[in-house]
């Protein structure tokens, strides 16, 4: 039986206090089992990124249980989720956030070394390879094309060998033709690695890579 990856039960999220006090997440339950490559569908506003940010133990959770690899996120402190993500979660978003003072191989290979992963170097090379930047890998993110940061990103991403990776809009600073490489690239290194894979999208082509679309409107599971 494939082991579940998140498990969300009736998850809120509120921000703000007294008249600014909004309700994102509205009794959220979801599921990602090992293996799944899953697209969240909504429009602007619909709460999908910020359920995407309770995911990655970047915003908690108001109400409800979030279990993320078996971790109850809500309960852990800001160092165990850094190490969670470090260990385990793979993050790609539609801004690249690549360090403009590094390499690509210097991007891909700081964080695992700041997480103490073993051999760190030997990995980011040959995940820059397996993106089709082996080339690349000493150029820094100024010469580097949009299409070639994105494809950074998910080197960055799947270099650890993450159990889940989480993707949120991440063609939405690319043209069309750019995006849907990054998108192939996306499902096929989630397929190599056997991560299980969310991906937040408002583009119902994008949504149909993947195995099981989940639509969410105003911060509720509408289908």
């Amino acid at each position: 039986m494939a082991e579940t990856l998140i498990e969300l039960t009736d998850v809120r999220l509120t921000l703000g206090r007294g008249a600014a006090r909004t309700e994102i997440l509205r009794g959220v339950d979801f599921q990602l089992k090992e293996g799944e490559a899953v697209a969240i569908l909504g429009a602007s506003g619909s709460g999908k990124s910020s359920l995407m940010a309770v995911i990655a133990g970047l915003e908690r959770a108001s109400g409800g249980q979030a279990r993320v690899l078996g971790e109850d996120v809500g309960s852990l402190d800001e160092d165990a989720l850094a190490r969670l993500r470090g260990r385990s979660i793979g993050v790609v978003l539609q801004a690249f956030h690549l360090l403009p003072t590094m390499t690509a191989l210097e991007n891909v290979m700081v964080p695992m070394e700041l997480a103490g992963a073993p051999d760190a170097s030997s990995r980011a090379h040959a995940e820059l390879a397996t993106v089709g930047l082996a080339r690349r890998e000493h150029h820094y993110p100024a010469q580097l094309s949009g299409g070639e940061q994105q494809r950074v990103a998910i080197a960055r991403a799947t270099a650890p060998g993450p159990r889940l990776l989480l993707a949120d809009e991440p063609t939405g600073n690319l043209d069309a033709r750019t995006g849907g490489g990054i998108i192939d690239l996306l499902f096929e290194r989630a397929t190599v690695t056997g991560a299980g894979l969310v991906v937040i999208t408002h583009d119902p082509a994008v949504a149909d890579r993947a195995s099981r679309v989940v639509r969410i409107a105003d911060g509720r599971i509408a289908a």
